[in-house]
């Protein structure tokens, strides 16, 4: 059996748009890709570590343990052997708290994906294969998070191909969320049920494309 970790923020977790509730395994794009591949004929075995509020290397001063760099690697550790990690960071690296842009976020996915391929697993385990997702673009938050993201569609204009350029040189796959889902209208940052399903199917796609598995 393959095993795939995806190491995420809330766009993964599930959240629907301006609730505080999560949509279930089968509905939120995570289960979509492990149901997709599995279809496909491959054993998969998909682990969800996704946190709200995420950013790939930066602390929330408000809430502990939004810095994704740190445990990574005893992430990377924990779950060994991996055959996979799917990143899909960076857009609460656009919250107000941060006044970064593009290329200073696709930095930090960079130093995420050095954590990993650097991670303390046992010596006959493999390093696992490194996807690199680029989140659909913030488009005009609304709702009660959009203070947290004021200006957010402003500055993060670019990450795709940032992101695009950091996976090319870090010899890592790349695969850009805007070219199958925007971003849901509701807030302007989540993804509903239906781009879940969509994200889900072209992820598995583009992982059995590529033969990563």
């Amino acid at each position: 059996m393959k095993q795939i970790l995806i190491y995420a923020d809330s766009l993964t977790w599930g959240i629907i748009p301006n609730t505080r509730n999560r949509l279930p395994f089968d509905q939120r794009w995570p289960g979509v890709f492990e149901h997709a591949v599995r279809q496909a004929g491959t054993s998969v075995r998909v682990i969800e570590n996704c946190l709200n509020g995420r950013r790939t290397v930066w602390p929330d001063p408000f809430k502990p343990g939004r810095d994704g760099s740190e445990g990574l690697a005893q992430v990377i550790e924990m779950h060994s052997p991996l055959d996979l990690v799917i990143l899909l960071l960076g857009t609460n690296d656009f919250q107000c708290t941060h006044q970064h842009n593009a290329w200073l976020s696709a930095q930090g996915t960079a130093k995420l994906i050095q954590i990993i391929r650097q991670a303390p697993i046992e010596p006959v385990m493999p390093v696992p294969d490194i996807l690199v997702v680029s989140p659909p673009q913030i488009i005009a938050p609304k709702g009660p998070i959009a203070h947290k993201f004021k200006d957010a569609e402003l500055r993060c204009v670019g990450l795709s191909a940032a992101l695009q350029q950091v996976a090319e040189e870090a010899g890592v796959h790349f695969f850009d969320a805007a070219r199958v889902t925007d971003a849901s209208v509701v807030d302007g940052i989540h993804l509903d049920a239906p781009q879940h399903r969509v994200l889900g199917d072209a992820i598995a796609k583009e992982v059995l494309d590529l033969a990563i598995l």
